[in-house]
C-alpha cells in the first residue's frame, strides 16, 4: 500500500506553526509496512486542494489529509474532498450529540458553523473524535482511501492511534519492527562511514541514520509476516551497530535523551548528583530536572558565573582562578571538587568555558572544560564545540551527561 499525506493550513505556509501531524503519522505508518511516497502541505484553498486529490488519486492508494475540519470559514476540507468524491456532506448523529452536550455543558448557544464539525461525506465511516468536536471520515473510491483528520495535535494523536491504525491494520500483511539507538559524540558523517558496510548491504533490516540535535539516532528496521519475526531480525544488526559506533552509545528508545538515560541510572543506583555551572548557566541542572524522581538523588547546585562567586559559594581558590583562568582544567576541576564537597554527593561536575560569540581569557569560542568528581577522582576534559552560542551550551551539557555515563560504567 502506497500512502500520501496532505496537510491543509495556510498558517504552517507562512510559517506561524509547524507541522507534527505529518511525521507522527509517517512514522506509524511505517510500523504498518505502507510506504509513504509523498507528504504535502497546502493552504486552506479548494482549488489547490482538490489538484492535490486528483493527482494522489493517480498514485496512491491511501490519502490523508489533516485540518480544515473546524466550524470556522476557512476550515474547507471536509467540503472539498466530499466535492471531490461526488458526495454531499452528511451529518453523524453521535458526533452531533456530542457537540449538543459539549455546548449545554458550557452554557453555549449551538450555531449552524459549529453543527458543521459532525459532517462527513456521505459513504463513508465516521472516525470518532474522542478529545475535540469534529468527526473524522473514512470513504473509499476507485478502490483509494480517502481519510479525513483533525489538525489539533491533542485531537490528531489520538483519533490515529484509536481509530486510523486500527483500520489500516486489516488492510496491510506486512508487519515492521524496529529500534532507535541513540548516540553521542560522534558527528553525523562519522556514524554514516563506520556503518557504510552494514547500510550497502542491507535488505532487511533496513538502517537509517537521523541528526536529532545535539545527538544522533540510528534506526533498525525489519519486515515480517508478525512481529516476533521481525524483532528477531532487528537484534543482531542492532548489536552490530552499537559494536561498530563503540563508547558512543548511550541508549535505546523513540524519545530517549541523554539527561533522562542518565538520570534514571543515578537513580536505580542511588548516586547523587551535583554540579557548578558558568557557562551552561544552569542548563545541566535544568536538565536533571525533567527525569522524574531525580529528586531522590539531586539535592542541589550552583550557578557561579563571576569568579568571585566560584570562590564564595564553592570555595574555588581565588589563586586557582589568577594563575589559570575562569576558562581552565584547573578551575573545573575545583568547580565540581568544590560543588561535591559543598553537597557531599557522589559526584559533581564543573563547568567552564567560552559560550560565545567572543573570545575570553584568549580562549576562542566554543572552548569548554568540563570537571567530573566522584568516588574515583577528578577527571577533566576539554572541548572544542562548533555552533552558535546557545548551542555550544547545549552540546556541553550533553558531552558532562556523556561523562557522567562513562564513569558509572566504570
Amino acid at each position: 500500500m502506497q500512502a500520501e499525506i496532505i496537510a491543509v493550513g495556510t498558517e504552517m505556509l507562512l510559517g506561524e506553526i509547524t507541522d507534527t501531524n505529518s511525521p507522527y503519522l509517517a512514522r506509524q505508518l511505517a510500523q504498518l509496512g505502507i510506504d509513504i511516497y509523498y507528504q504535502e502541505t497546502v493552504g486552506d484553498n479548494p482549488q489547490r486542494i482538490t489538484a492535490l486529490l486528483q493527482q494522489a488519486s493517480q498514485r496512491s492508494d491511501l490519502v490523508i489529509l489533516s485540518g480544515g475540519l473546524g466550524p470556522t470559514a476557512d476550515d474547507v476540507t471536509k467540503r472539498t474532498v466530499a466535492e471531490f468524491l461526488h458526495q454531499p456532506l452528511v451529518t453523524n448523529a453521535q458526533a452531533k450529540e456530542k457537540l449538543t452536550a459539549t455546548a449545554a455543558r458550557l452554557q453555549h448557544a449551538l450555531t449552524p458553523n459549529n453543527l458543521v464539525q459532525a459532517q462527513l461525506p456521505a459513504g463513508g465511516e465516521p472516525l470518532p473524535n474522542r478529545t475535540g468536536l469534529a468527526v473524522g471520515s473514512w470513504n473509499v473510491m476507485q478502490g483509494t482511501i480517502y481519510v479525513t483528520l483533525p489538525g489539533p495535535p491533542q485531537e490528531f494523536k489520538p483519533m490515529v492511534s484509536e481509530q486510523l491504525i486500527p483500520r489500516l491494520a486489516q488492510h496491510t500483511h506486512k508487519v515492521l519492527a524496529s529500534t532507535m539507538l541513540r548516540f553521542y559524540g560522534l558527528t553525523e558523517s562519522v556514524i554514516a562511514t563506520k556503518l557504510a558496510p552494514l547500510i550497502d548491504a542491507q535488505t532487511n533490516p533496513t538502517i537509517a541514520i537521523y541528526y536529532q540535535f545535539p545527538d544522533i539516532a540510528v534506526r533498525v528496521t525489519a519486515q515480517a509476516a508478525d512481529h516476533a519475526a521481525a524483532e528477531q531480525l532487528v537484534a543482531p544488526v542492532a548489536a552490530q551497530v552499537k559494536d561498530l559506533l563503540g563508547d558512543a552509545y548511550y541508549g535505546t528508545g523513540e524519545h530517549g535523551s541523554l539527561a533522562q538515560v542518565v538520570g534514571q541510572q543515578l537513580i536505580a543506583r542511588h548516586l547523587t548528583i551535583t554540579a557548578a555551572e558558568s557557562l551552561t548557566a544552569g542548563e545541566f541542572q535544568a536538565s536533571l530536572g525533567t527525569v522524574s524522581g531525580i529528586s531522590a538523588v539531586f539535592p542541589g547546585g550552583f550557578v557561579t558565573y563571576a569568579p568571585a562567586q566560584k570562590t564564595a559559594m564553592i570555595g574555588v581558590p581565588a589563586a586557582t582562578i589568577k594563575q589559570y583562568g575562569v576558562v581552565s582544567r584547573e578551575t573545573a576541576a575545583a568547580m565540581a571538587e568544590g560543588a561535591r564537597a559543598k553537597v557531599g554527593t557522589d559526584y559533581a561536575l564543573g563547568f567552564t568555558g567560552v559560550a560565545g560569540p567572543d573570545t575570553l581569557e584568549g580562549q576562542p569560542a566554543g572552548t569548554v572544560f568540563i570537571g567530573l568528581a566522584g568516588p574515583q577522582g577528578t577527571t577533566v576534559q576539554e572541548f572544542h564545540l562548533l555552533g552558535s552560542r546557545n548551542e555550544v551550551r547545549a552540546r556541553a551539557v550533553a558531552w558532562g551527561f556523556k561523562m557522567l555515563q562513562n564513569a558509572l560504567k566504570n
